[in-house]
């Protein structure tokens, strides 16, 4: 018997909950709680309300998913920051 296909969709993050949960409301006006993936988590990409996400779902419950990509939004990249990263001006080489 062949694995069930996950539904992926796009929504946009409500609010932040305790214990890396997030409240998630979709396009399609359907409200979810998710988390974040492990790569995600690996990779430290933070989620703050507001921003759009990519849940995937199991067609079984509808009423949880998995936050598997966080999309960019304007101002957010290596280069927006102040000094780009750990290193402050004073221990450049």
């Amino acid at each position: 018997m062949a694995k069930e296909e996950l539904l992926t969709m796009e929504g946009e993050i409500e609010e932040v909950l305790p214990d890396g949960r997030f409240r998630v409301l979709l396009d399609n006006d359907h409200r979810l709680i998710a988390y974040t993936a492990g790569k995600m988590r690996r990779f430290r990409i933070r989620t703050v309300a507001g921003d759009r996400v990519h849940v995937e779902m199991t067609p079984y419950d509808l009423s949880k998913g998995r936050i598997v990509y966080r999309e960019r939004s304007v101002g957010q990249g290596p280069l927006a920051g102040a000094g780009g990263g750990r290193r402050g001006k004073m221990n450049r080489r």
